[in-house]
């Protein structure tokens, strides 16, 4: 069934798509995940084959991320620690726990994020020119990210809003600077998580590298995107693609 040529335009399509939302917000996993199980994939092996494209993706958005200079650097070992076990918690709790768990989950993250954004914008998209804070200034980030991390290996759906509101929320970065460590964050719970997946051979190699190719043109168009649009329309592309994300979650509940 992979070998059928609607099928495979229709991944390339959707990861193309799913690439752009998931460098500049989040939430692209809601179209692909979907797309996964169209082919008959079960949830539980959807959601490990989803990590292919989506390792994909991180890495090239990083790279490109790097190369504008917008990529902290110096943050990412203490940033990448507490999420990277957290993930590792996740993915483990992901490949024993029963996949009826995962709708739950993801209604949660939404439903939850949604309400911040309508009550505290600011929290998740801090004013240009705020000033970043350190690990050491802030150390519930630790916390936060760790709790990113765990909700990132267990289900990635939505895991990009949940790593926002870590970085931007606790470490006051601008959404252009969040959303590239947000990016090596997700490449690093992603390999952590892809791990666990493939050691309990979960993962579905060919429709997984057919849509990682989308994956990483829409990641590249992102950060185009990205670099170029303002802060205001990044905010607002945000808020309107939690939205549709929530709505989503909501269906599926």
């Amino acid at each position: 069934m992979y070998q059928s040529p609607e099928l495979i335009a229709l991944l390339l399509i959707v990861g193309l798509i799913a690439g752009i939302i998931n460098t500049l917000a989040g939430g692209g996993s809601n179209l692909t995940l979907p797309a996964l199980m169209l082919m008959g994939l079960p949830a539980d092996v959807a959601n490990a084959t989803n990590r292919v494209g989506v390792l994909m993706q991180s890495v090239t958005a990083a790279k490109d991320f790097d190369s504008h200079g917008q990529l902290a650097r110096q943050d990412l070992f203490g940033i990448l620690k507490p999420t990277l076990l957290g993930s590792l918690l996740g993915a483990v709790i992901a490949a024993f726990a029963p996949s009826e768990w995962l709708k739950p989950a993801l209604l949660l993250a939404m439903v939850s994020m949604a309400f911040i954004i309508l009550v505290r914008p600011n929290v998740v998209a801090p004013p240009l020119g705020t000033q970043a804070l350190s690990m050491k200034e802030a150390p519930y980030a630790r916390w936060t990210l760790f709790l990113a991390g765990v909700y990132g290996g267990f289900v990635q759906a939505g895991v990009g809003f949940i790593l926002i509101a870590a970085l931007a929320g606790s470490l006051r970065y601008d959404l252009v600077k969040t959303n590239a460590i947000k990016m090596v964050c997700t490449a690093a719970l992603t390999v952590a998580a892809l791990a666990v997946f493939i050691w309990q051979d979960l993962v579905a190699w060919v429709p997984g590298l057919i849509l990682a190719v989308g994956t990483i043109i829409g990641a590249k168009i992102g950060v185009r995107i990205a670099i170029k649009a303002s802060p205001k329309g990044l905010k607002w592309f945000l808020f309107v693609m939690t939205l549709v994300a929530s709505t989503a979650a909501l269906l599926k509940g």
